[in-house]
């Protein structure tokens, strides 16, 4: 079995215990009791157990460190309150364990060190990384700076819209930077008519709110599409 088939197997095995099998009285009864809840421990050795039959019964190490691990980050996790910090962190310790035993089970420091100096010359893929890094948060900074004049103006219900617009603008951001890179212009033309009738479809189109809007929406997709030109010469 390669090692590529090997961890698509295990993110399987992680998707399918983690998020559809797992019954939602499991999660209540491990929030309550935390490591005292057998459904703690079921839920590690069903998650364990599944991703041994898919991997192989030979890897049954790797299926005991998942046991523990995975009980360990849960029972961790029944302690904290709910928040997407902790959503985000939870499955990133799930997917560092799993890519911890993927590398250990079929990367040598060999390849490794190859794989790493190929990378490190490689022009084309930092200039995509930091085209994607910059289209994010530092993008945002930039719009929030150039639309600050209206964005003061906002009563205070609506310093809500700022901070849902500021995830909507990354995920529209990369979108855009991603149809750039793939020469789909038409595609970026079809976002920004949904995005506008949705907009006019609002109940409460205030001006200032309204212009708020369009110069943020407009300021946005002019970046994504800017970094992606740039990104492409």
């Amino acid at each position: 079995m390669t090692g590529s088939i090997w961890l698509t197997k295990l993110l399987l095995s992680h998707l399918l215990t983690d998020f559809i099998l797992q019954p939602g009285s499991w999660i209540k009864d491990r929030n309550e009791k935390h490591f005292a809840s057998r459904k703690l421990y079921l839920q590690g050795f069903i998650t364990a157990l599944s991703a041994w039959v898919f991997m192989g019964w030979q890897y049954w190490i790797v299926a005991l460190i998942i046991f523990v691990t995975h009980t360990m980050i849960d029972g961790w996790k029944s302690y904290q309150a709910r928040t997407v910090d902790l959503f985000l962190a939870d499955q990133f310790l799930h997917l560092a364990v799993i890519a911890g035993c993927w590398y250990f089970s079929f990367i040598d420091w060999n390849s490794t060190r190859l794989a790493f100096r190929q990378l490190n010359g490689e022009l084309h893929i930092w200039v995509l990384a930091t085209a994607f890094v910059f289209v994010t948060t530092p993008a945002g900074i930039l719009i929030g700076e150039l639309t600050r004049q209206w964005r003061d103006k906002l009563d205070d219900a609506d310093h809500s819209l700022a901070n849902a617009g500021k995830w909507i603008g990354i995920a529209e951001r990369v979108i855009v930077l991603i149809l750039v890179l793939q020469n789909q212009y038409s595609a970026i033309g079809l976002l920004v008519t949904a995005k506008g009738i949705i907009r006019f479809n609002e109940k409460d189109r205030q001006e200032l709110k309204t212009e708020y809007l369009v110069i943020g929406t407009l300021l946005s997709i002019g970046i994504a599409i800017v970094t992606g030109l740039l990104a492409k010469l």
